[in-house]
């Protein structure tokens, strides 16, 4: 008798004990799953929206600068890039030709618009017009005229641009044992020129250019 009621008396302990850790986890499970009303309302305090509206600082509104400049281009650049295009078609070419001339014993390849240096020439004067005479070819796109020694009736046309020096020349001589030593810079003078035009060279026979 004693045994059976001592097992009774643990058993109703334990099933009690069993009953209260179900309701302990049942809780647990639904405040879990349920969400907190708290969260959802809102916050009154430092960080709700109505006291952030009301302490943010109004700052101004920046100006849309990227819009207002393409409003103020102009509506005339096609018209502007017909005209330019209509101009530089009626410019007329330059012809392709050149020259090589003899100047003070020097042989040169002159083209027009170009400028060149030459051993200074003492009768001219600066913005003076001059004439070379000695003019040993002459070649163009098609044909080439050869002289000999000269094109005839062949000119180059030129205007002195400048009277001037050429960079400095250092002449050191020395003699050993015999205390001698010699330092001298030299500058030769020059004469730039500006070529023109080549003219006069169509009467004498030209021969054509051989492609290579």
């Amino acid at each position: 008798m004693a045994s059976s009621s001592a097992t009774l008396s643990l058993c109703s302990a334990f099933s009690s004990h069993c009953n209260v850790a179900s309701r302990r986890s049942s809780v647990i499970l639904g405040s879990i799953s349920k969400p907190s009303v708290n969260l959802v309302k809102p916050v009154i305090g430092f960080l709700s929206p109505s006291t952030a509206s009301t302490s943010r600082p109004a700052f101004p509104v920046a100006p849309k600068f990227a819009e207002s400049v393409v409003e103020a281009k102009p509506e005339t650049t096609d018209v502007e890039a017909v005209v330019v295009s209509d101009v530089a078609e009626d410019k007329p070419k330059r012809e392709e030709i050149f020259a090589v001339v003899m100047v003070g014993g020097r042989q040169y390849i002159v083209f027009p618009g170009r400028y060149l240096y030459t051993q200074r020439l003492k009768d001219a004067n600066v913005d003076d017009q001059i004439v070379l005479n000695k003019v040993l070819l002459v070649g163009t796109k098609t044909h080439t005229y050869i002289g000999k020694p000269v094109v005839t009736n062949a000119t180059v046309h030129a205007v002195v641009e400048n009277q001037g020096l050429n960079d400095k020349v250092v002449v050191f001589k020395y003699k050993p044992k015999k205390k001698y030593r010699r330092n001298i810079g030299h500058r030769q003078p020059n004469t730039r020129i500006r070529i023109t035009g080549i003219t006069g060279y169509e009467e004498y026979p030209a021969s054509p250019n051989v492609a290579v």
